[in-house]
């Protein structure tokens, strides 16, 4: 096999890139934005001015920004590019028509997927950073044509949560924050019998999924199964075994 240079391109061997908000805030194992949490290279990108605000907030106008980080990741050899906010969604559509790559930017992308494989009487819970911010626009986004089926628990009373990663101190207690996401958990699925399956749409809350998944016994969906399952589609590997 002859390879070819790629021009400009500096490293190779990192299938997903990930596009990261401008933020200060303890990325842990398990974070979207921390390297370890990956059985993979990844490359990441930070996207200049793209704050948790402006993100919360839907504002159209960091597009341009987001689109050149973007095409700089896909310039460097990555066949996929993901994000770390699930309000990335409102950009969805249009970068995934204009990168040569396949884009998944919000965790919410997994919704129809979940509501398909759940009974027809069955609901998904979204844990989310901003309850107040996840609306129709978003969701129609991520082409969730049932709103109905979903029971939506924001995160934006909870102290520890919000201290951290909305007013990014800088400081993180994760057993705290754990116990805030168990409590929103149950919460949810309290507040509605029929909610099979938990969706965390925020890229900080991965790290607690599994302590959410032991409190509630149902399946937790987040950033990193969309992630894992995207690699697994754009860099396969070959089957060893015997017979």
């Amino acid at each position: 096999m002859i390879h070819h240079a790629r021009k400009g391109q500096a490293s190779s061997g990192e299938g997903i890139g990930i596009l990261l908000l401008d933020t200060s805030v303890p990325f842990i194992p398990g974070d979207v934005a921390n390297a370890t949490t990956y059985d993979f290279p990844v490359r990441f990108r930070k996207i200049e001015g793209f704050t948790v605000a402006r993100a919360i907030g839907k504002d159209p106008t960091i597009y341009d920004a987001l689109k050149t980080a973007a095409r700089e990741l896909v310039d460097q050899g990555v066949r996929a590019v993901t994000g770390d906010c699930g309000f990335m969604a409102l950009h969805q559509q249009r970068l995934a028509r204009e990168l040569a790559v396949p884009v998944f930017l919000s965790s919410l992308l997994q919704i129809p997927f979940m509501l398909s494989i759940l009974g027809e009487e069955s609901k998904v819970g979204v844990l989310t950073a901003d309850g107040r911010s996840l609306g129709e626009t978003l969701l129609a986004a991520v082409g969730v044509t049932d709103a109905d089926r979903l029971v939506v628990e924001g995160l934006e009373a909870q102290p520890h949560f919000h201290r951290f990663a909305i007013q990014e101190t800088g400081t993180l207690d994760p057993d705290k924050v754990a116990a805030e996401v168990v409590a929103a958990g149950r919460q949810c699925m309290a507040r509605d019998k029929a909610v099979k399956a938990l969706l965390l749409e925020c890229s900080l809350l991965p790290p607690y999924a599994a302590a959410l998944q032991a409190a509630v016994q149902v399946p937790v969906f987040d950033y990193i199964t969309m992630i894992n399952f995207v690699f697994s589609a754009v860099v396969k590997q070959p089957y060893v075994g015997f017979m």
